[in-house]
């Protein structure tokens, strides 16, 4: 379903002005990665006292997204055509994810983010969500009130883990199961995947479905799905970026969303998986594995230490809607809502 906003912006005074949100347009894209990078590293500029070369590292989060979900991507317009904020969103079936949002420091502070908040809402509605998540910066007394101010509660920490891979040290447990990549299978067997995904992910939280991200990963190439099987039975799977277009930074392979069957919470699977994803990359030359993990997946979380994994960053997850600690600390989860 379609949202229905399409509106003149308020100001903080609640007068007209020449603010404008909509949706994106194919044409704004590359203005949306300029806004985007421009508040962002405006922003780390302030807290790190310096401005990074690349904002991100090279990842991209904007155009792939936007394919995925172009009514769930809205834009901050001024008068005919500047583009002065950006929201993106988009929706894992009853799951709805947002962010990056972003507007230009010196249109900041005038209600321009709240009307692009408002508006990824309001697209969520439309189509049923049952839970909207997001992850912000834990140590930015401004994020944290922004997103609060309108029914957002803060509720764990993301740590961004990643490992510095050497040859010598990559540790691949026994294989036990099979393992094939979802880019190398018929087109017909990966719609038959589909259902296999949704049932897995549905075992996480009722209704959630990654499927758009297997998709959007394979027909743009931006990396693969790795499937852990156990005879005709997915009992796993993870959804990786390799550098490029993707949302995985220059020398790294990023992992996007892993996640077993609940049914098969063994951590001698999830170390199948992981050292699997630390020798594709190795394989594809990449230095690192980037893995974000939830504080929640207590078991995920800890197989990562157990594997070599450090803390680069971390993030504060914020939730609105139902269910909201809907997580096992038993599940071995890997799932990045940035």
């Amino acid at each position: 379903m379609r949202a229905t906003i399409d509106r003149a912006g308020l100001d903080v005074q609640g007068r007209s002005s020449l603010i404008k949100i909509r949706r994106v347009r194919k044409g704004d894209l590359s203005k949306v990665k300029d806004v985007v990078e421009q508040a962002f590293g405006d922003f780390y500029e302030r807290q790190l006292g310096t401005r990074p070369r690349q904002v991100f590292g090279g990842a991209q989060y904007v155009h792939h997204r936007w394919l995925m979900e172009p009514w769930g991507c809205f834009v901050a317009e001024e008068g005919e055509g500047k583009i002065v904020g950006a929201a993106v969103s988009v929706i894992w079936g009853l799951v709805g994810l947002v962010g990056p949002i972003a507007v230009l420091t010196t249109y900041q502070n005038q209600g321009i983010g709240q009307q692009l908040l408002k508006a990824t809402q309001a697209f969520f509605e439309e189509n049923k969500v049952t839970l909207q998540g997001l992850a912000t910066y834990p140590a930015s007394p401004k994020h944290l009130l922004f997103y609060q101010k309108y029914g957002w509660r803060p509720k764990g920490l993301v740590a961004i883990t990643s490992k510095l891979l050497d040859r010598g040290e990559i540790r691949l447990a026994k294989p036990t199961l099979a393992i094939r990549r979802f880019s190398e299978l018929e087109e017909v067997k990966k719609k038959g995947l589909m259902l296999k995904f949704r049932r897995i992910t549905n075992s996480l939280y009722r209704g959630m479905d990654v499927g758009k991200e297997v998709e959007i990963v394979d027909g743009l190439a931006l990396g693969d799905t790795l499937l852990l099987e156990k005879g005709r039975e997915l009992v796993g799977f993870a959804v990786y970026h390799t550098p490029g277009v993707s949302e995985a930074p220059q020398g790294n392979l990023y992992v996007k969303f892993l996640a077993l069957d609940a049914r098969h919470r063994r951590p001698d699977y999830f170390h199948q998986l992981v050292g699997t994803l630390e020798e594709v990359a190795h394989g594809a030359g990449l230095q690192r594995v980037i893995a974000p993990v939830y504080a929640y997946y207590w078991a995920a979380y800890q197989g990562l230490v157990e594997r070599g994994y450090r803390i680069d960053f971390t993030m504060v997850r914020m939730k609105r809607g139902k269910l909201l600690d809907y997580e096992h600390p038993g599940d071995f989860v890997l799932d990045d809502w940035r």
